[in-house]
């Protein structure tokens, strides 16, 4: 690499992590055992081995679950308020951790530092919305039709909430989730990334101390590493009340139907495909910066990577000529170097991946105007740095209506922003979507009810980079899930309607007699 893994300070991180080179990857707080096959965790950054964490086996769950079940009955109890507490403290921990944990983010994941740094920091962000939001988890009352009567609802806790995260944001969805199921009165099951355990571990480590410092029950916070067969008894466990899963379409499918048999709540959060409609009336120099970091981050690598540009064909031309200069600028490299803007893919799967669709993409008559490949040498020992790489497609390609989780961009031309929007809509995901213009009449359109149908739209910013105040989530192929931000707390509660009578009378609704 350009500088040894070690100049910057990775074994000190795993230290102040509380991470050492062999670990127990089931927790009830602070409290580790583990029972199952070891797991082994290499950075994709230099391919060389992190940690070891040993895996849970079906009796290490059962453990878990009944932990957690313990923790639920006193934790319900606690006022919003108090939780909230809890929260706001686990806030300024990561505050404390935010250099080693973003930079152990970067590393075990792969994305750039500042990225690492930034999703930490999305942690921070949704541990201050969920304090507030601890004072403010309101019911509603309305007049009933019979006198001296009073209506209204509320809230309560479900009880445990599981949560399966994926390894591209390693740490952030897991507290977009853990924080609101917290102030909502909660206990939390985590089964992180098998890719990404040790980012588990450390953030586990974290709320360990906030548990113990205010003697709360271990079991608020569990974490579970395991296989698929783990994830599995998760969602089928009827102990679960709600599972927020992030991941593919096609294991979504899995998780949707298994929760649904047995009448639990689910929360999936599952492929984008996403465009940016660049318009004849477009800033260009904000277009091209947006179409590339939405791209190119993470290595193409987030659920709302930018895939597709469709764009204007009176300014085609130039927006192809600015993205093939600017890509010709990436720097491609270790992701802890800040000078770098692109980091690996996750693992060798991932290359492939990418490269079978840089092959589909030809056959099917794609013109590559910025070539992919594999880099070789010796800053690329890992084998996971690939070439970002733009294609001139039509939307209707097969391989363009799916998602590929890597740097590949896809252009397309458009005459009407009916068209664009059209082509935008016409693929079966529904996560993020954006149209760069000046016009408002444009940016209405593409907001209406005849506009975008993703769960997200944006006007000039690109398809990444969503703030926790909104609701985050998409539609069709995407699962239809909310997390984070606006109202998205009713999501980890159930509904009650209550009925108080303060009269002496017993009178019955729509006027229905029934006398004795």
């Amino acid at each position: 690499m350009s500088k040894k893994i070690n100049d910057f300070g990775i074994e000190k991180t795993l230290k102040n992590l509380g991470i050492s080179k062999e670990n127990k990857g089931v927790s009830s707080g602070g409290k580790y055992f583990a029972s199952g096959d070891l797991i082994e965790s290499y950075s994709p950054t230099d391919g060389q081995l992190i940690a070891k964490v040993k895996s849970a086996n079906p009796k290490d769950y059962a453990k878990v679950i009944e932990a957690a079940k313990s923790a639920f009955k006193e934790f319900r109890m606690i006022p919003s308020p108090k939780r909230g507490e809890l929260v706001r403290q686990f806030g300024n921990k990561l505050r404390e951790k935010k250099d080693d944990l973003g930079k152990l983010v970067s590393y075990e994941m792969g994305k750039s530092l500042q990225e690492g740094l930034g999703e930490v920091q999305e942690m921070i962000d949704i541990c201050d919305f969920a304090v507030g939001l601890s004072r403010q988890l309101h019911g509603f009352t309305m007049h009933s039709e019979r006198p001296g009567h009073r209506m209204y609802e509320q809230y309560h806790p479900l009880g445990i909430v599981g949560i399966i995260s994926a390894f591209n944001f390693p740490v952030a969805v897991w507290s977009w989730n853990t924080a609101l199921s917290w102030i909502c009165g909660n206990v939390t099951i985590w089964k992180p990334s098998e890719k990404t355990p040790l980012c588990g571990i450390a953030c586990q480590n974290i709320i360990a101390e906030v548990l113990k410092e205010n003697n709360l029950p271990e079991g608020i916070s569990n974490m579970i590493v395991g296989d698929h067969k783990i994830g599995e008894q998760l969602v089928s466990d009827k102990n679960v009340a709600l599972v927020s899963f992030t991941g593919s379409t096609r294991v979504g499918r899995i998780v949707g139907t298994n929760v649904a048999q047995r009448f639990g709540k689910s929360i999936l959060e599952l492929g984008g495909n996403n465009a940016i409609i660049i318009s004849k009336d477009a800033d260009l120099d904000m277009s091209i910066i947006g179409a590339v970091f939405g791209a190119v981050g993470t290595a193409g690598q987030r659920c709302t990577s930018t895939r597709r540009l469709i764009i204007h064909e009176s300014v085609y031309d130039e927006v192809k000529n600015r993205l093939v200069k600017a890509y010709g600028q990436l720097k491609i490299g270790n992701p802890l170097d800040e000078k770098n803007h692109v980091g690996p893919l996750i693992d060798q799967n991932a290359v492939q991946q990418y490269l079978d669709s840089i092959k589909k993409c030809k056959k099917e008559g794609g013109k590559f105007v910025v070539e992919g490949g594999v880099l070789e040498g010796k800053n690329y020992e890992s084998g996971c740095y690939v070439k970002p790489c733009i294609a001139e497609v039509k939307n209707s390609f097969e391989i363009v209506q799916h998602e590929t989780f890597a740097p590949i961009l896809y252009l397309i031309k458009y005459k009407n922003l009916e068209d664009a929007i059209a082509m935008q809509n016409d693929v079966p995901q529904g996560l993020s979507s954006a149209i760069m213009t000046q016009n408002l009449r444009e940016a209405e359109l593409f907001l209406s009810q005849a506009g975008s149908d993703c769960g997200i739209a944006n006007v000039n910013i690109g398809t990444s980079g969503a703030e926790i105040g909104g609701a985050f989530g998409g539609e069709k192929e995407t699962g239809g899930g909310r997390e984070s931000g606006s109202d998205v707390w009713k999501y980890y509660m159930r509904r009650q309607t209550n009925t108080i009578n303060y009269s002496t009378h017993l009178p019955l609704a729509q006027g229905i007699k029934f006398d004795i």
